[in-house]
């Protein structure tokens, strides 16, 4: 195998390998080796198939996979000759199949971090706020918990419902008198004034009287989430079943029993401990924000486009789905696709350049990722989602997401060991920062991708 190397930006290279006759022929051959002890053909024995017979009734998978095991094996060679990492992915410009007795030529373009001095990164100074423990806070949460738990009880009098009570009604939509499918239901409980609806739509239920039915014009909005809804005047039929209010539960032992707690004092203990430590994890990144807004003022270097490209989509992506929470889609914003990448591309370029600066410490640092490790987190998330491990997995590998994650868990280590070399320094909440900057977002620096998704 020879190649030869060419920078064609500080960033990207391109190499083109040539195949020696001889590889190429033992490559095909070992295709040929696995393909006869794995398949069976007609009027022979399993693994006693001529080799001639496999290649010519599988000759066009036999050199394809022969050609992918080459490429592999050359790319893993080359880049550890070259002393190199690609980012993202490779691009693989070869389109012609093996031939036996001759050469095989291909080439492959790939990106990779710029070359810069790093900053001193070691020791970084830093203030970080304590975490204190907010009563109101943990209040909070004890009264969401006794909500979610509230039994639904019907008021007295056929007075219509109001905000705070929850309505039971049956409704439809009719268009030029026609139903609307889908846009329909029956004992639907309704609570008001928790915007789950249409702010029209909690309007009009609040306007009928228990027991009787009504009936008024709703107007879905132009970004509504049913395209085949947007912008559509309907007419909306609804009746009243009932009228109900949430009769909370007592904070007592009981409901704390019902919690798996022993008592009220240990669900309070319990709801401060994960406060606490919600709080130390946002503290923290705002720390290490604050350390990798220093350390980028002292460094200068081009951005990879895949890494910028990356960063772009994550952010959209975040955004549809944000909207799509509220019941809203891009279009809501009113803004092209090209005028929300302009919006977005200081902050996609701002998070390309954190991102090569944390490889690049982790690349000095001799930090890596193996392969248990994207594993592990690819398990994680599809417990989280519901999906299969597997055709996860195997979803990250066909896409080339598999490079962008295992960039991140990089970018991740490396955050971690800036941050444990910083010299860090706990500091009453509000306390303004040493050199002037403001806090930063309560967001980890690193999770750049979607996760992404």
């Amino acid at each position: 195998m020879e190649y030869s190397a060419e920078d064609l930006s500080p960033v990207k290279k391109k190499i083109v390998i040539t195949t020696e006759p001889q590889e190429v022929e033992a490559a095909i051959m070992g295709a040929v080796a696995l393909y006869k002890t794995s398949v069976q053909v007609d009027g022979f024995r399993k693994g006693k198939v001529p080799a001639s017979v496999i290649e010519q009734r599988f000759r066009d998978k036999i050199y394809e996979e022969a050609r992918q095991d080459l490429i592999n094996v050359h790319i893993n060679d080359v880049m550890q000759n070259l002393g190199v990492q690609p980012l993202s992915g490779i691009n693989v410009d070869g389109a012609g199949a093996l031939e036996r007795g001759k050469a095989y030529t291909y080439s492959i373009e790939f990106e990779v971090l710029p070359a810069f001095d790093l900053p001193p990164y070691e020791g970084v100074e830093v203030d970080q706020e304590k975490v204190v423990v907010d009563e109101k806070e943990v209040a909070d949460v004890i009264e969401r918990i006794r909500r979610d738990r509230a039994q639904l009880v019907p008021v007295d009098g056929a007075a219509p419902a109001v905000d705070g009570q929850v309505a039971c009604i049956d409704f439809a939509a009719y268009e030029n008198g026609e139903p609307v499918e889908g846009v329909k239901a029956e004992n639907f409980d309704l609570a008001l004034g928790e915007h789950q609806a249409l702010e029209d739509f909690e309007a009009l239920v609040k306007t009928i009287p228990y027991g009787q039915e009504g009936e008024g014009e709703i107007r879905f909005p132009d970004d509504f989430i049913a395209k085949d809804l947007a912008g559509k005047t309907v007419t909306m039929k609804i009746k009243v079943h009932a009228v109900k209010e949430r009769k909370l539960p007592e904070l007592n032992d009981d409901l704390a029993k019902s919690l798996g707690l022993e008592s009220v004092d240990k669900l309070k203990e319990t709801i401060a401990r994960s406060y606490t430590q919600s709080r130390e994890n946002l503290n923290k990144s705002a720390a290490q924000k604050t350390i990798l807004d220093r350390l980028l003022k002292m460094v200068d270097f081009p951005l990879p486009e895949s890494l910028l490209d990356i960063q772009m989509r994550t952010l959209l992506t975040d955004l549809k789905a944000r909207l799509e929470r509220q019941g809203k889609g891009l279009e809501a914003l009113g803004k092209s696709p090209e005028e929300l990448r302009k919006e977005m591309l200081p902050q996609a370029e701002e998070l390309a350049r954190i991102q090569v600066l944390l490889l690049s410490i982790a690349k000095k640092e001799g930090l890596e990722v193996s392969d248990q490790e994207v594993a592990t987190h690819i398990y994680q998330e599809s417990l989280r989602s519901g999906e299969d491990f597997k055709t996860l997995r195997e979803s990250y590998e066909r896409s080339g997401l598999i490079f962008v994650l295992r960039d991140r868990l990089l970018a991740d280590k490396a955050m971690d060991r800036v941050y444990a070399k910083a010299k860090v320094t706990e500091v009453e909440p509000g306390t303004p920062q040493a050199d002037g900057d403001a806090p930063a977002p309560a967001e980890a620096p690193a999770a750049s991708e979607e996760e992404s998704k």
